[in-house]
């Protein structure tokens, strides 16, 4: 496989709620496999059994308007748990035949809420960390 059709991130889009976000930074979203130990007579070898998963995840976003502050900042004060959506497109032009990655992450919690952060001489960032309880892929990038 030839180094230039390592996928760029910079080519990943995302949409909140439908709403295209221009001021992405980043987006990581994961799933964290919960299992139990399961241990048999005359077996020496630790096996384990998957008896559930958690996803979890983080949105970087450039500080360039107050999105976050307008979706949630009411609500939680409220004491409202607002859900979301999140679309995920990764599309590299360099990716054969033109391929993209699109995942739908569903029941977005976000765990947090950046009231203010600044600092002299430095681009404003904010990172909303987030779990999800579905996913599903629409698009996938096959191998070639």
């Amino acid at each position: 496989m030839p180094g230039y059709r390592v996928i760029n991130g910079t080519w990943g889009e995302i949409w909140l709620d439908g709403d295209k976000v221009s001021e992405l930074k980043g987006l990581e979203a994961k799933i964290t496999i919960q299992k139990e130990d399961v241990t048999m007579c005359g077996v020496l070898a630790k096996d384990t059994k998957i008896t559930g998963w958690e996803g979890t995840g983080t949105l970087k976003l450039y500080k360039v308007n107050s999105r976050m502050a307008v979706k949630l900042g009411d609500a939680v004060k409220k004491g409202r748990d607002l859900r979301f959506i999140i679309v995920s497109k990764l599309a590299d032009p360099d990716t054969a035949n033109a391929q993209a990655e699109r995942v739908v992450l569903k029941d977005v919690s976000f765990d947090d809420l950046t009231l203010a952060q600044f600092e002299a001489k430095a681009l404003g960032e904010i990172e909303c960390p987030f779990t999800f309880i579905d996913y599903d892929f629409t698009d996938v990038i096959k191998p070639e």
